[in-house]
């Protein structure tokens, strides 16, 4: 366990990617112009997740996952197919509506729980929650922060995005389920003929359990029906949850619930991207890029933006190409939202989710194999990326 104020190494990282900002508008290296421009746009960005994450921890803490996975665990009877299905349903399910950070800080502590208690290997459990925390991220904004900004370029309401990513989205789901099936769900791989289903869970507090799960259920119609920003959403569904738990449960809500690392890594990092691409990166990435809406074009651009995630990361990723395509391109700037979501699948540090997906995995004691992580997760990241964006040059 870290020691009482020792900082975690993403901690630093956060604080020196904000630090490293600040300096390059103080130096000049950034203009205020497009510094405030920046912060702008961050605002609305930073209110959403800090408020889905709170909502999210509240959620688990009130222990609606619990009951979920047990349900899960329950339905299949002891039948690993059946179970791996309705692993792959709900990982998903909780990464479109609960966003992917939710999906790999909350999630996989419980998946591996649920392995521990009933017999189940862990790794196919933990590697269900990892990658599908990446490739099912495509449908709504909620689901991935890229997916906000893409939204917020192209002008498309929650409804409209998911009307036009849900062919893209079920391909990248459908090829990382053959993937998982493959590489750590068939027999050969976990171990095991039939496990043993758990008893149901006992849940400490009804209310609390109830009030959560309709906060969330309301959240997702909200964004899918209702014409409110998102943050405003987000923010109503996770002050109902708080106002539940003050009045139930007042020592659960601590200032550690609001995930304060997301909130200064964020700006940080727009900060040095936005420094990047005012001094030469913008054009070297559009020339990577290319231009154009055509297959070729659509595989182009996704391929550069799944390869650029995994050497730095997919939100720079995305952040730097989007500055690169061409304001009347929309098709390709929805191939490299496909590249950076789906992508980011092969280096630990592709995406913040697999970052936090490893320390949760660690603190559980469940080993993973980098040269195996690497391999697999190179394979899925190619043909994931190529299907979903096959997928979208044929619908859209």
């Amino acid at each position: 366990m870290r020691r009482a104020g020792r900082l975690h190494p993403l901690d630093k990282f956060a604080f020196a990617l904000l630090a490293l900002g600040l300096l390059a508008v103080a130096t000049g290296l950034l203009p205020t112009g497009p510094a405030g421009d920046v912060m702008v746009r961050t605002g609305p960005l930073l209110a959403f997740l800090a408020t889905v994450i709170v909502l999210g921890e509240l959620t688990g803490r009130a222990g609606v996952l619990d009951v979920v996975a047990s349900w899960v665990a329950r339905t299949a009877r002891g039948n690993y197919p059946a179970l791996f299905a309705l692993c792959v349903v709900f990982a998903s399910v909780t990464t479109i509506a609960l966003n992917l950070d939710t999906t790999a800080v909350l999630l996989t502590p419980v998946m591996l729980a649920l392995a521990a208690r009933v017999g189940i290997a862990p790794l196919p459990m933990a590697m269900t929650t990892v990658w599908l925390a990446n490739t099912a991220s495509l449908l709504l904004p909620a689901s991935n922060l890229t997916n906000l900004l893409a939204a917020d370029r192209i002008g498309l309401t929650p409804a409209g995005l998911a009307a036009t990513l849900w062919a893209p989205q079920l391909a990248a789901i459908a090829v990382t389920t053959v993937c998982l099936w493959v590489f750590y769900w068939r027999l050969g791989r976990r171990g095991a003929l039939r496990y043993t289903p758990p008893d149901a869970p006992t849940v400490a507090d009804p209310v609390l359990f109830r009030v959560s799960a309709v906060a969330c259920a309301g959240f997702l119609l909200a964004i899918l029906v209702a014409d409110v920003p998102l943050w405003a959403a987000s923010g109503t569904a996770a002050l109902v949850v708080v106002v539940a738990f003050a009045v139930r449960r007042r020592e659960e809500l601590r200032w550690s619930l609001v995930p304060w690392r997301l909130l200064v890594l964020v700006p940080g990092m727009f900060l040095v991207v936005e420094s990047a691409n005012s001094n030469g990166l913008h054009t070297l990435l559009a020339s990577a890029l290319g231009s154009g809406e055509g297959l070729p074009a659509l595989l182009r651009t996704a391929g550069v933006g799944a390869g650029v995630s995994n050497v730095l990361n997919n939100l720079p990723a995305y952040l730097t190409g989007e500055a690169a395509v061409p304001e009347g391109n929309p098709r390709q700037l929805l191939a490299l939202l496909i590249g950076v979501n789906v992508g980011p699948l092969v280096t630990p540090w592709a995406s913040l989710a697999t970052l936090l997906w490893f320390e949760r995995c660690r603190r559980y004691g469940t080993p993973v194999g980098l040269g195996r992580f690497l391999g697999t997760g190179l394979v899925l990241a190619v043909t994931a990326t190529v299907a979903a964006t096959l997928a979208l040059a044929a619908t859209t």
